[in-house]
Parts: structure tokens; C-alpha cells; sequence
């Protein structure tokens, strides 16, 4: 699965013209690291997905799309093939990727209630003068 995810996020980048180099930059890790995720080395990807998707200017149901062969599981955990290779790792990336941005949504919801609070803050100074 990584690999399979390594080589979709290579194309958007090679489709959009940047280096290894540059989109490690804008991912803030090493080229290495970078060139451990194209090559399906590691998994890191989920840490990194929402900003890959980002500076690729891409979907990420296009990068975390199943491969051919992978069963899918529908909402009852039936499964919709007979194929029973890669459900269970399907659904672990599923997950972590899920979390991941769960985390980071809870995150901006922090920071958007914090703003929230300073404009009222704010509107209640202006309305007192």
C-alpha cells in the first residue's frame, strides 16, 4: 500500500513540476525522508497526507484511492469481492490517516473558538467606548 501511494504522490508531483527537493521543503522534512514515502519505505505519509495534498493541489481521495485487488468493506463489514488481500491494512491507513486529520481539524477548531473569543472581546471594548 505504501508503495502504491508513494508512486501516486510521485505523479502529481512530477505532473506539477517539482523536485523531491522542493516539495520536501514545502513539507518542511528531509529529501530523504521525502524519498523513503515515494519509494513505499515507510508509512510517514499519514503525518504529511493533508500537506502532500496541499502543495499538489490534489484530492486526497485521489492519492488514498484502493489499489485493484484490495477488497472494500461496506458499512455492514461485508466484504463487496472475494479477494481477501489488504482489507485489514487498508483499513489501519484508513484509520491513520483519518486520525491524523481529525487531529488537525480539532486543532483549527481550537484556534478558530480562541479567535471567536478575542472579536468578542474585541466588539464588547468597541461597544463600551
Amino acid at each position: 500500500m505504501n508503495a502504491t501511494i508513494g508512486k501516486r504522490i510521485r505523479k502529481y508531483r512530477e505532473e506539477r513540476g517539482f523536485s523531491q527537493e522542493e516539495l520536501a521543503e514545502k513539507l518542511h522534512i528531509s529529501r530523504s525522508t521525502y524519498q523513503r514515502i515515494e519509494n513505499g519505505e515507510t508509512n510517514s505519509w499519514v503525518n504529511h497526507i493533508e500537506n502532500i495534498c496541499t502543495s499538489l493541489d490534489v484530492n486526497m481521495d485521489e492519492i488514498l484511492k484502493p489499489e485493484e485487488g484490495y477488497m472494500q468493506v461496506n458499512n455492514n463489514n461485508e466484504s463487496t469481492n472475494d479477494n481477501g488481500s489488504g482489507v485489514i491494512q487498508n483499513q489501519t491507513i484508513n484509520y491513520n490517516a483519518s486520525e491524523k486529520l481529525i487531529e488537525q481539524y480539532e486543532e483549527r477548531i481550537k484556534e478558530l473558538k480562541e479567535q471567536v473569543q478575542e472579536l468578542k472581546e474585541d466588539l464588547k471594548k468597541y461597544r463600551e467606548k
